[in-house]
Parts: structure tokens; sequence; C-alpha cells
């Protein structure tokens, strides 16, 4: 899932502290990065799910992307649309703004789907920046009464899965914050563009 970005409308909690243009080049720069990195792969078709709906076919993104727009709603509500939305089996959901988001990662996520309920990457703020589920035999509505956007997401939407199997990954970092992106600049430059 990720924001078009657009000066002044993605990325927002990071330019009240960096600027609207450092930002918004963060932005463009990590969706890049992310689908150079994993939107290739074979081993599973990979989405990109836009907000605002109107950047469903801009050319901002690659000719060969899938995209598909995140609709109307908070977070919870976008994601939970997301998984009605594609073709049954196992779905997962990632941000665009985690520098050392990998391949690995996203087989490991299907991998723990093979058993659990759902699976979550949890991230250094709280929140998450993976979240997975089997759909099968039906599908999970985790996110009623989470609180965005905070140290509570992970803990509020675990709440909501009573009685599941849960598998987790590696704790990452997200970029929502100028001491995120100051702590992960060293490391994103690397990490930004696939290797060669």
């Amino acid at each position: 899932m990720a924001k078009a970005p657009i000066a002044g409308a993605s990325k927002t909690r990071l330019a009240a502290e960096i600027g609207v243009a450092q930002a918004t080049r963060f932005a463009r720069q990590a969706t890049a990065a992310l689908l150079a990195r994993l939107g290739r792969d074979p081993r599973w078709l990979t989405i990109l799910a836009v907000s605002p709906d109107r950047y469903v076919k801009s050319p901002i993104w690659p000719a060969w992307t899938v995209t598909c727009g995140q609709g109307r709603g908070d977070l919870g509500a976008r994601m939970q649309r997301q998984f009605r939305a594609h073709a049954k089996g196992p779905l997962v959901i990632v941000g665009s703004d985690i520098p050392s988001l990998t391949p690995a990662h996203i087989a490991s996520a299907f991998r723990l789907l093979g058993g659990a309920d759902a699976v979550f990457g949890p991230a250094l703020d709280g929140g998450y920046w993976l979240i997975g589920l089997r759909r099968r035999p039906r599908l999970l509505r985790p996110f009623a009464h989470v609180r965005w956007s905070g140290p509570h997401a992970l803990k509020d939407t675990l709440a909501n899965l009573p009685g599941c199997v849960v598998g987790f990954l590696p704790r990452l970092g997200d970029v929502d914050s100028a001491e995120a992106y100051d702590l992960s600049a060293h490391r994103f430059a690397r990490r930004l563009l696939p290797r060669p």
C-alpha cells in the first residue's frame, strides 16, 4: 500500500520535520525501491494499492506495475478492502516506507501463513510493517477499534484475533519521523535500489 508521492500529500508527518521536498523525494525513492526489490519476484503477484484512487493509472508508477485503489476510510477499512478484493488464498500487505524490507521477509510471511491464521511484522514504534491473513476458511476482520499511527496499533489489532494462530516476523523500522529518517539514512542509500 502506498500513497502517491505527491508534495504535501504523502509522508506528511515526516514532511513536518524535514520539509515537504525532502519527504516527497523520500516517498518517491522508497516506493520505487520497494517495487524494484519485490515487484517482479515470481513467487507472488505484487499489486500496488494506491491512495488517492485517482492516481491508480498515473505515470508515476512503472508501466509493468499492477495497481488498484485503496478506497475510502481509515487504514483498517482500506486494508480490509484489500483482503476482500483479491483472489482467494494467503495475502500480505506492506507499506512502502520500510528500507530494510527484503523478498526474504515476504517469503517468510507466506511460509508462516501455511500454519497461521495471521502474520505480523512488528514495527519499532508499536505498529506493524506487514500484516498477512490466510483468508481460509474465513476472512478475519482484525481492524476494529485500532488506534492507528501510535504505539497501540499492533496490540489493538491482536486483540481482534482471539483464538487465532498468529506468526511474527522480525521487528523492522518504518520511516515516519525525522529520527527514523536520520537513523536509516546511511543504510537506506545502500538498500534503496536493488543490487546489480
